[in-house]
């Protein structure tokens, strides 16, 4: 079993998978332990379907696709921003509009590229993390590098803003550039983790183990660091998944970070369906399952 892990590490691609397995499973959990306790969720949909058309349109004029990535992700925010400041629309709605209109147009361009080039530009949808080049290693370490670091000088006043952002306004903290600045930490940890699972699924690794955490501890900075301990070991396991089953990388990687969480979700001792004791006003599971059977 042991000669099974280590045998596909002999390899490049493999050694590369693994750094960026590691680099992408702590900061998307670091930084979407903020979303979730944030209940953000959707601006991290939001921004990872907006980095689309960045990507494609920097691989048709030859630029880096991380730094188109990126500026399409930071022009999103602004849109939103403006959208929900300058407009009667709230905030939920203006991600939708925003991140719908973003993700079509980078699917045309896609089709558009695809027509004429006959190039398969899937990988940006899915990820495709056992195809890493080193320069992709590079930019996710340097990008990984950033996110850390400004989490770690950051870290009472994001607290604060996150938990109180009326005290943290009224204590002088200022609040909207601490709010950009985590929706640029977002839009790097999503450019950071495209080639892993790409940009429909990166969602999924950005919430899934900050959630599997959440359902265990209760102190921000434990979520954090068991939520970074999940996504790697998710991370991992999905690129062996798909390495020895060929199956495409981000769903396997998806799909093992939802494993982690659905074990949370019934057996974990505080939180857990199967394993938290209900209080006598609670409905037992089975009637509540009826109930919603029930319901017309």
């Amino acid at each position: 079993m042991l000669e099974a892990l280590i045998e596909p590490l002999q390899y490049g691609f493999m050694q590369r998978s693994v750094i960026i397995a590691v680099l992408v499973g702590i900061i998307c959990a670091v930084v979407g332990s903020y979303l979730m306790v944030q209940r953000l969720a959707l601006l991290g949909d939001a921004i990872s379907h907006s980095v689309l058309p960045g990507l494609v349109i920097a691989f048709i004029i030859g630029a880096d696709i991380f730094l188109g990535a990126f500026i399409a992700g930071v022009l999103s925010t602004v849109v939103i921003t403006l959208i929900r400041t300058r407009s009667p629309i709230k905030e939920d709605a203006a991600m939708g509009i925003v991140f719908s209109a973003f993700f079509a147009l980078g699917i045309t361009l896609i089709t558009i590229v695809q027509k004429d080039n006959k190039i398969d530009l899937n990988h940006f949808l899915f990820g495709n993390i056992l195809g890493v080049t080193a320069q992709e290693v590079r930019n996710t370490a340097i990008i990984s590098a950033v996110v850390i670091a400004v989490v770690v000088l950051l870290y009472k006043e994001l607290l604060f803003y996150t938990f109180d952002p009326l005290g943290a306004q009224a204590a002088g903290l200022p609040v909207n550039l601490l709010n950009f600045g985590l929706m640029v930490l977002i839009a790097l940890t999503i450019v950071a983790s495209l080639k892993a699972v790409g940009v429909i699924l990166v969602l999924a690794l950005l919430i899934t183990p900050g959630a599997t955490a959440y359902l265990l501890v209760k102190q921000l900075n434990q979520m954090m660091m068991l939520g970074a301990a999940i996504g790697v070991v998710a991370s991992i396991s999905g690129m062996y998944i798909s390495y020895f089953f060929n199956l495409p990388s981000g769903p396997a990687i998806v799909l093992v970070a939802s494993g982690f969480f659905t074990l949370a979700l019934l057996f974990s001792p505080s939180q857990g369906i199967l394993t938290y004791p209900q209080s006598s006003s609670a409905m037992p599971l089975w009637r509540e399952v009826k109930s919603i059977l029930r319901w017309k």
